[in-house]
C-alpha cells in the first residue's frame, strides 16, 4: 500500500476566540485513528494544521507526501469540532480540493460530515465515515489497499458515490469494550509545541483524555451523530494506565476529562479513585458531569481525593420551564443541593449556561443570573441555542432557521433562530451576563478574603482588580441591550 496522510480540519488561525485563549487541545480521535491504522501496520504520517498561520501551509505537505490516501478525521471528542463551525468546513473542503489534484483517495470523518455527508461528496471525497470511526477506517483503508479494488457494498458505516449516485451504506455497530483500542498515537504529535501554548497563555500545560464514548440523556438540542444515546465506558485500570504513561512520558500539569459525563457508571469514580492512589498518580484534573449524578456526598469526596479540581456542570438555565422543554432531566433545587457538597469537598464549580432557548423571556434570564449569583462557580461558559442537524429541536425549528445556518467560529453567538427578541441581541445579552457575573465575582472574593474564608492567589488578586472595568462593561452592556428592546431594563 502507498503513504497514508492523516490530518484533521481544526486550527486556531480560523478561531480567533480560541487563539486568544491559548488552550488548545490535541486532536484526540485523530491520534486514535493514527493509533489503530499503525496497529494494523499501515505507513501513517500525520498533519496537524492547528497552528498553521494558513490555508496554503497544506499544500507543500501533500507534496512532500504525495500520498495515496489523505484522511481528514476530525476530533469527535472536542465540542470545538463537534460545533460544525463553518471556517472549519472550508478548510476541510480546501483539503479535499487539494488533495483531488494530487489525485489521492480521500475519506473524511467528522461530525459536521456526519450531518451533511452528501455536500462532502459533492466537494469531492471519496468516502465519508458514517458514527464512530476507527473499525470502519481499518476495514476501509484494507480495502484500498487491494490494487483496483471498487468493490465497498459490504463496508459497513460508509456513505460513498456508486454508479454516479451517493450511497449510504448499513450503520457500523459500535465498539462494546473501548479497553480493546490502544492508546492515542501520542508520538505523533508536536506535544511540546502545545506545551509551550498553554503555558505562554495560562501558566500550565492540560492534557486532554476520555474516558468514555456517548451519552445516554436525551436534551433535545444535544447532537449526536456518532454514538447516539450510546454510553461505553473504559475501565478506570485501563484510564489509570494512560495517565501513568503521560506522566512520564510528557509530564502535562493537568488533566482535562473530556467526556460528556464522567464516571457515569456505578462504582467506576471509587475505583477509578484507588487505581490512581495505587499508582500514585497525584495530578488535578478537570471533569464534566452533571448535578443529578452528584448528589451523593460520598461520590463527590471521591472526586476530590482522586484529584479532581474542577467540575463544569451544565446546568444550563435557572428557570425549570425551560429545563423541563430542554428535556435536560434536572432540577434548580438540585444545583442549590449540589453546590455546597462540590465547595465542601475542595472542587470548584463551573457552569454551561444556554442562552436564547425557544419562549425565553426576560424572567427566565434572570432566573439564569440568579443562579450564578447565588451559587457563585469558579468560572462560566455561555452559550447561545445552536440548532444541530439531527437533533429534535433542528426539526422543531428548521423552517425558522435564518439564511446562516452555521456559526463561523467559536465567538460567533449570532441567534440563528429569530424567536425571541432583535438579531444582536444575544450577542450583546452574551457580553453582559457575562460582566455582570464577573463583577459580582469580585465582590464575592473582595468579601471573602475580609472574612479570611479563602487564601489569596493570584486568580482572586486579579478577579479584585478587574471590578471597576467589569461593572462599567456591564452597564454599557445592558444600554446596549435596552436600546434593542426597552424592556430589557428589567434585567437584574
Amino acid at each position: 500500500m502507498g503513504k497514508i496522510l492523516l490530518t484533521h480540519s481544526y486550527s486556531l488561525a480560523f478561531d480567533p476566540k480560541q487563539e486568544r485563549i491559548g488552550q488548545p487541545w490535541l486532536p484526540l480521535g485523530t491520534l486514535y485513528a493514527a493509533s489503530v491504522l499503525k496497529e494494523n501496520g499501515n505507513d501513517i504520517h500525520f498533519y496537524d494544521p492547528m497552528f498553521a498561520k494558513s490555508i496554503n501551509e497544506f499544500v507543500p505537505v501533500l507534496e512532500r507526501e504525495s500520498p495515496s490516501i489523505l484522511i481528514i478525521y476530525d476530533d469527535g471528542f472536542s465540542y470545538l469540532s463537534k460545533m460544525c463551525l463553518s471556517n472549519m468546513r472550508e478548510l476541510a473542503f480546501f483539503m479535499i480540493k487539494a488533495g483531488r489534484s494530487f489525485n489521492t483517495t480521500i475519506i473524511v470523518c467528522s461530525s459536521d460530515a456526519n450531518d451533511n455527508y452528501s455536500l462532502y461528496i459533492d466537494r469531492g471525497a471519496d468516502f465519508i465515515i458514517m458514527g464512530e470511526g476507527e473499525n470502519t477506517l481499518t476495514e476501509l483503508v484494507n480495502r484500498l489497499s487491494v490494487e483496483n479494488s471498487r468493490h465497498f457494498d459490504d463496508i459497513k458505516g460508509i456513505a460513498w458515490k456508486k454508479n454516479g449516485k451517493t450511497v449510504l451504506n448499513e450503520p457500523r455497530e459500535l465498539i462494546p469494550n473501548p479497553d480493546r483500542l490502544p492508546f492515542p498515537a501520542w508520538e505523533l504529535a508536536d506535544i511540546e509545541r502545545y506545551r509551550t501554548t498553554w503555558k505562554k497563555k495560562n501558566g500550565y500545560f492540560t492534557l486532554n483524555l476520555v474516558t468514555t464514548r456517548g451519552c445516554p440523556y436525551h436534551c433535545i438540542w444535544c447532537a449526536k451523530p456518532v454514538y447516539g444515546n450510546h454510553y461505553n465506558s473504559r475501565t478506570p485500570r485501563n484510564v489509570a494506565e494512560e495517565m501513568e504513561f503521560l506522566m512520564k512520558n510528557y509530564a502535562p500539569d493537568r488533566f482535562w476529562f473530556a467526556d460528556d459525563i464522567f464516571g457515569l457508571k456505578p462504582g467506576w469514580i471509587n475505583e477509578f479513585s484507588n487505581e490512581l492512589k495505587m499508582r500514585e498518580l497525584n495530578i488535578p484534573f478537570t471533569i464534566q458531569s452533571r448535578v443529578d449524578l452528584l448528589l451523593n456526598k460520598d461520590l463527590v469526596t471521591s472526586l476530590g481525593m482522586a484529584g479532581c479540581k474542577k467540575i463544569w456542570l451544565g446546568i444550563e438555565s435557572g428557570s425549570q420551564k425551560i429545563l423541563d422543554a430542554m428535556q435536560k432531566e434536572i432540577t434548580v433545587e438540585q444545583m442549590y443541593q449540589v453546590s455546597p457538597m462540590i465547595k465542601a469537598a475542595g472542587i470548584d464549580q463551573a457552569f454551561f449556561i444556554q442562552l436564547g432557548f425557544p419562549g425565553e423571556t426576560f424572567d427566565d434570564i434572570n432566573k439564569t443570573i440568579r443562579v450564578l449569583t447565588d451559587l457563585m462557580p469558579e468560572d462560566i461558559g455561555i452559550s447561545v441555542t445552536y440548532p444541530l442537524p439531527g437533533t429534535i429541536f433542528y426539526e422543531t425549528v428548521k423552517n425558522k432557521l435564518r439564511i446562516k445556518t452555521n456559526w463561523k467560529d467559536s465567538d460567533d453567538t449570532d441567534s440563528l433562530i429569530p424567536e425571541n427578541f432583535p438579531a444582536g441581541f444575544y450577542k450583546a445579552l452574551h457580553h453582559y451576563v457575562h460582566k455582570h457575573y464577573r463583577s459580582r465575582q469580585a465582590g464575592y472574593y473582595l468579601t471573602s478574603l475580609l472574612k479570611k474564608q479563602v487564601k489569596m492567589n493570584y486568580h482572586i488578586v486579579r478577579s479584585i482588580l478587574l471590578f471597576p472595568y467589569y461593572f462599567i462593561s456591564s452597564r454599557f452592556y445592558k444600554i446596549l441591550l435596552i436600546n434593542k428592546d426597552h424592556a430589557a431594563k428589567e434585567l437584574i
